[in-house]
């Protein structure tokens, strides 16, 4: 009798009545009929590590083995499995308090060197800032950098987040010598910016204004939620109308009520609005950076 009808021999043996040694060295017995095709092979092992033998009251189970492969076939990647993945991804990134490592890219000192604790005269102080102002010196209110930086860390947190999921950022301010400044930073981590006079209905009435449908930003970024020394910026409250995202730095004079994100610090020294810008650049990029790195993964 040739190697290979003995091997097919065996392998129909085992087969039809496994053995004690085929259910616990299933490749001993593929060794023996080596001669045999490669597929009678594989369904050999498989058929034996799914049989269970009793001796003596004790169960004999074998972990699958290597075999499979040969008769797996690859599952074809569809696009619903692919947006699956991508929302358990940003769902997942969700639950890490610091997924972007935003919290590394300031400190305390760097906020007291930029002047963020300068506030105004007390006598414009806004009722509802009182619990983040630390004291007043020389009739200066003195803004708590620990709270500070607390809310810091939380606004750009839920910025890189935004910016991960390809959301529209964009800065506003309507402070004259910084507004070349906040333009140059939206630029730079390719948003966009509006650093002019705030026309009424461009988010209530958009669709009036630019004559069709138009998505409005994801969040809006206030360098200074004033239009003037008195009067808030109108585009803070078209934004709390229509559910934006606000995130805004508000001085001692502001009122922080009806933004989302509240970072209290100076809005008006070039130092400080300059830290802000920065940080809130990288945040973005954090964002971004880390979405290109995840997304050429699950590829």
């Amino acid at each position: 009798m040739s190697a290979s009808r003995f091997g097919a021999k065996i392998l129909q043996a085992c087969l039809s009545n496994p053995c004690k040694r085929c259910i616990l060295e299933p490749h001993a017995v593929i060794s023996k009929a080596s001669n045999a095709s490669p597929l009678a092979a594989a369904k050999h092992t498989i058929a034996v590590t799914q049989t269970r033998l009793f001796t003596n009251h004790r169960s004999y189970s074998v972990i699958p083995s290597a075999a499979d492969d040969l008769l797996r076939k690859p599952e074809p990647v569809s696009q619903s499995n692919v947006g699956q993945s991508i929302t358990q991804l940003q769902n997942d990134a969700l639950l890490t308090e610091d997924y972007f490592g935003v919290g590394d890219l300031f400190t305390l000192d760097d906020l007291f060197e930029a002047r963020v604790h300068l506030g105004h005269k007390e006598g414009l102080r806004h009722a509802h800032m009182t619990p983040y102002i630390y004291g007043n010196r020389l009739g200066q209110d003195i803004i708590d950098l620990e709270q500070t930086a607390i809310h810091l860390k939380l606004a750009l947190n839920v910025l890189a987040h935004i910016a991960y999921r390809q959301g529209l950022c964009l800065f506003i301010c309507r402070n004259r010598r910084n507004a070349i400044l906040v333009e140059e930073t939206a630029q730079a981590c390719g948003e966009y910016a509006h650093c002019r006079n705030w026309r009424l209905g461009l988010f209530t009435n958009a669709t009036f204004m630019y004559r069709s449908m138009t998505r409005l930003p994801d969040v809006c970024i206030f360098l200074g939620t004033l239009d003037n020394v008195f009067a808030q910026h109108k585009a803070v409250h078209e934004a709390a109308k229509m559910q934006v995202i606000s995130i805004g730095v508000v001085d001692t004079n502001s009122d922080p009520r009806i933004i989302a994100y509240p970072i209290p610090g100076n809005d008006d020294t070039p130092s400080s609005v300059k830290l802000f810008c920065n940080l809130f650049k990288k945040s973005i990029l954090l964002g971004k950076e880390r979405w290109t790195k995840d997304e050429s993964f699950l590829k």
